[in-house]
């Protein structure tokens, strides 16, 4: 097996290993692209990891992540797998940084979208609160959208109005994360509902420290679900737009996320305590709401 061969199986074994809602690489999308995807994914859990795990302190944290950036530059400049160690024997993140490198150069992928999802990661090593709609998005356009145009530019396409539509179906599955994770992430310190929103509905901190969700704090999570679900529906177009394989990945995506949307709508006043996920019985349901996906879309116009 080529040195470059076992980069994109590293971090296919890397994506196989971390449960996520929403498959990465799986079996829908086309063959061509699945090496590719799963080292956009293996990027970025190495990010994710330095960002939220182990002791390091912030500063210590956000040198780490531009170290990161640093190798991922070299990589896509030059493809030295060897720069970080052995070339017979080079560490996981060695060959991480190897495939990312080469999936940048053969299919000219923007190392602007790299850096994107660096700043977001960054991010999360200072802010723990959002004070508007307008701040969360931004996270958003950082922290997910990119992964949704490296897909789109692995997939063949270019196309603004895809962007556009892709950038809005990252960002709705982003915001259901944030609620799906509302109790994690409230004992972790941080929360990403806008504070104007939990102003404007009269809820306060204290009333989640005592372990509960509120009428007021119930208000906050109905309007975010509002809003997610808005924005999932100015992402439909993008899971339309493309064909073949990818087109079934993205509407499933997206069938998957609204179906936990449902599940967080549901749950709102049980999620400091209970994290909604989807289970093996939701898979007849989103089959079926696949078949319906043109019908349904027309029902909504």
């Amino acid at each position: 097996m080529s040195l470059v061969a076992r980069a994109y199986a590293a971090c296919e074994a890397l994506a196989r290993s971390h449960y996520e809602n929403f498959p990465v690489a799986s079996r829908l999308l086309p063959a061509q692209m699945r090496p590719h995807v799963a080292a956009v994914y293996a990027f970025a859990r190495v990010a994710d990891d330095i960002a939220d795990e182990g002791s390091a302190g912030p500063a210590e944290r956000r040198e780490q992540l531009r170290l990161w950036q640093d190798r991922i530059h070299r990589a896509a400049a030059v493809g030295d797998a060897g720069q970080a160690g052995d070339r017979a024997a080079p560490d996981r993140d060695a060959l991480i940084a190897l495939a990312i490198g080469h999936s940048i150069r053969s299919l000219d992928l923007p190392l602007q979208l790299f850096d994107d999802l660096l700043s977001a990661f960054g991010q999360d090593t200072m802010t723990t609160r959002y004070a508007s709609w307008d701040e969360v998005f931004d996270y958003c356009r950082r922290s997910a959208n990119p992964i949704g145009r490296l897909v789109l530019r692995i997939g063949g396409y270019r196309d603004e109005a895809l962007d556009r539509s892709s950038d809005a179906l990252c960002t709705a599955l982003q915001l259901t994360n944030f609620w799906q994770d509302f109790g994690r992430d409230w004992r972790a310190g941080r929360l990403y509902v806008p504070r104007d929103e939990q102003l404007a509905c009269g809820a306060i901190d204290a009333e989640l420290e005592s372990g509960r969700i509120s009428p007021a704090w119930n208000r906050v999570l109905a309007r975010a679900v509002q809003v997610t679900r808005e924005t999932f529906e100015a992402g439909r177009d993008v899971c339309d737009g493309v064909a073949g394989r990818l087109r079934l990945q993205l509407r499933f995506t997206w069938l998957g996320g609204a179906r936990i949307l449902e599940r967080v709508d549901r749950g709102r006043d049980r999620l400091l305590e209970v994290r909604p996920t989807l289970g093996a019985g939701d898979a007849p349901l989103l089959l079926w709401r696949a078949a319906l996906w043109k019908m349904s879309r027309r029902s909504r116009r």
